[in-house]
């Protein structure tokens, strides 16, 4: 943890790209995410990619390389969907485990061999912890609002569950990303705290909101102050937003976490807006001269990229950080 708030003091950490991104890349099959054991499996598995880590570990290896290559920093684990909750849906609850510490040693491996090369650029790992597929805030049900899918005590136990096996695996730390529904990411921190508590351990926490529209609100409704304000009781090392936006979007929302926040800052946007295939357009040198506008500002200590980024957009970014100071804001660092 010291090696990582010394080098979070000195420069602009860079985060990677999209895992999604670089794996529908090499068009895999339905057989490319099964092994011996899941060979009879009867519900589908292609586009579990989390799952890729034990399947076709090689391939997140290959990625997890690209990245930091490409002058990335910090690499997130491949554990978006690492939960029990998110796993049902394949009927792999049973392998959550195993998928966050395969993921998490995969992405430790890399990590230290690049560090290992270059001990003058430390490589780090972040554990990641998506949103999961519920809302512990709101109904999915239109005609019955008081409604919720899931519990706050059922998306606490899940988050142990994947938060233990990526400290077990060795992650520098835990990122608990693309929050649309605070409550959701207030279960994550709670057991997390449980954990730290529990093992006499320090482990930094980031904390990655997303803003899903053009009103600057999350999917529950919370504007960008008000997430803000309802996970600073936390012990945490960042906060942050990232994904639905691209980058120009992003800004004013990014602003306003820079000015309010005592915590470090972070972002990682993704290459734009979808166009209407789904895809994203904004070319690395677009995608960087938008980001010029967060470092000219000093809103950000960590930058990277979510979806439709690649290594070449890393790259981009990397090279602009590497001409600026981090965000001097730091008082509970």
């Amino acid at each position: 943890m010291k090696n990582l708030i010394n080098t979070l003091h000195k420069k602009i950490l860079v985060l990677d790209g999209a895992m999604g991104t670089m794996i529908q890349r090499h068009k895999l099959g339905e057989e490319d995410f099964r092994n011996e054991d899941l060979k009879s499996h009867d519900k589908p598995l292609k586009g579990n990619n989390d799952l890729l880590s034990i399947t076709r570990p090689e391939i997140i290896k290959e990625i997890h390389s690209a990245y930091f290559s490409a002058g990335a920093d910090i690499a997130e684990t491949n554990t978006f969907s690492g939960t029990t909750i998110a796993q049902a849906d394949y009927g792999l609850e049973d392998l959550v485990y195993d998928i966050n510490y395969e993921s998490a040693k995969i992405a430790r491996e890399v990590a230290d061999e690049f560090s290992q090369n270059e001990p003058d650029k430390p490589r780090f790992v972040a554990g990641a912890m998506g949103p999961t597929n519920r809302t512990a805030s709101l109904s999915p049900d239109v005609n019955d609002p008081g409604f919720r899918a899931i519990t706050f005590d059922e998306l606490k136990v899940a988050y142990r569950q994947q938060a233990e096996a990526l400290i077990d695996g060795g992650v520098d730390m835990l990122l608990v990303e693309t929050v649309f529904d605070t409550l959701n990411a207030k279960a994550a921190l709670f057991a997390i705290e449980e954990i730290k508590e529990e093992r006499k351990i320090e482990m930094p926490v980031m904390v990655s909101g997303t803003i899903t529209d053009a009103s600057g609100r999350t999917l529950s409704g919370q504007t960008t102050e008000a997430f803000l304000i309802s996970i600073s009781h936390m012990d945490l090392l960042s906060v942050g937003l990232n994904c639905a936006l691209g980058a120009s979007q992003l800004r004013p929302y990014l602003k306003v976490l820079s000015d309010k926040s005592e915590f470090l800052v972070s972002a990682h946007p993704n290459a734009g807006l979808p166009n209407e295939f789904g895809q994203y357009d904004e070319t690395p040198e677009m995608m960087a001269d938008q980001i010029r506008q967060f470092l000219d500002d000093g809103l950000v200590n960590i930058v990277g990229g979510c979806c439709g980024t690649t290594p070449d957009h890393i790259s981009a970014i990397a090279e602009l950080a590497s001409m600026y100071e981090p965000r001097r804001k730091e008082a509970l660092v």
